[in-house]
């Protein structure tokens, strides 16, 4: 089976490579692509029986219809989340569309607890004046998080993980969401959004991102805010209004922000442009805020979690191989259009 691996980084290669050697000799081929599928891309796929795909590839209408058309039969995601695939024209056209919806949420969890541990205490501009030599304290004075409420919006695993740390650190925990989780339950109460906004010191997201949730920080939520919170974003870059919490940073109704992923990432984030005039004046007004903090994506960048993303990704089109479904599966299971270059092993 060939399998076509885009946005490929060097790390995912090692993960991929070393778990596909656990499997049977040259059952899965896997080629790999350094840069994203798109419509312009999706030609490569050709005579590929699988793509894998990462947060920041386009699969829009015309390019599952592309990928159809070229005899693709799978859609494997190693990311949790599927914004960016059109479920319903997957769904047309035959394809599997299957993700890992879990891999390492403490990963995630841990990452945005040192956001917010660094955006409270300015350990990034401490570090930077101890190398010049500047042993000043002011302007880095933080507050205590014993005590201090935290709001989570969003209980999935990453939202419970981040909540039991907080809760760790003597913090009261309240959180949001349509749909409750019993694991959330030991650990904090839940509240509406128009309770949890205003009693909240710090605001983390840990939603995904559908038509329901996108800007959920917007000009209005923010209102509504304590004035001085520190907002916190490791989930997608459009569950925020970017403009409007650069409007609240101006006018200090936002006290600091913290984000691991930005609404326009897909054309910068996971390659360097250090060399380059970077075209994006709205990344670049946030960059000159002393209080916010923006990180490129990589709140899920453990070796556990790599390691966990290539098992289960490969785990997604054996299992779909084998039995004819997938228990990853975000589209109705298809009958897979066998071809001679398909294996089916028994099991």
């Amino acid at each position: 089976m060939k399998l076509s691996v885009f946005s490929g980084k060097p790390y995912d290669k090692k993960y991929f490579d070393a778990a596909n050697a656990t499997r049977p000799a040259s059952e899965i081929h896997i080629v790999y692509h350094d840069f994203s599928l798109s419509e312009d891309t999706v030609f490569l796929a050709k005579g590929s029986d699988a793509v894998c795909v990462f947060v920041n590839d386009s699969l829009g209408s015309a390019v599952v219809e592309a990928l159809a058309r070229e005899g693709v039969q799978a859609i494997l995601l190693r990311c949790a989340g599927f914004n960016n695939v059109d479920l319903d024209a997957a769904e047309k056209h035959g394809l599997l569309v299957a993700n890992v919806p879990s891999y390492s949420p403490e990963a995630v969890a841990e990452f945005a607890v040192a956001l917010i541990q660094t955006l409270n205490r300015n350990t990034h501009r401490a570090y930077n004046r101890v190398r010049e030599g500047n042993f000043a304290l002011d302007g880095l004075l933080g507050r205590t998080l014993h005590g201090k409420t935290v709001g989570i919006i969003g209980t999935g695993k990453i939202g419970v993980a981040t909540a039991r740390i907080m809760k760790g650190f003597g913090c009261r925990v309240i959180a949001y969401d349509p749909f409750p989780s019993p694991a959330f339950k030991e650990l904090g109460d839940y509240k509406s959004l128009e309770e949890l906004l205003p009693e909240s010191d710090i605001v983390s997201l840990h939603c995904p991102l559908m038509d329901s949730t996108r800007h959920i920080i917007n000009e209005q939520t923010i209102a509504k805010m304590k004035p001085g919170v520190m907002l916190i974003n490791t989930s997608r870059g459009g569950l925020l209004d970017t403009t409007a919490v650069i409007h609240a940073l101006k006018s200090k109704h936002i006290g600091g922000l913290a984000l691991d992923v930005y609404e326009g990432e897909s054309s910068l984030f996971y390659d360097d442009h250090s060399g380059e005039i970077i075209q994006d004046d709205i990344l670049m007004r946030l960059t000159t805020f002393h209080n916010a903090l923006v990180c490129g994506h990589q709140a899920f960048f453990t070796e556990e979690a790599l390691k966990e993303i290539a098992d289960c990704t490969l785990r997604n089109i054996e299992e779909y191989v084998t039995s004819g479904v997938c228990k990853n599966s975000l589209t109705k299971d298809p009958k897979i259009r066998r071809r001679d270059s398909l294996p089916v092993r028994n099991v």
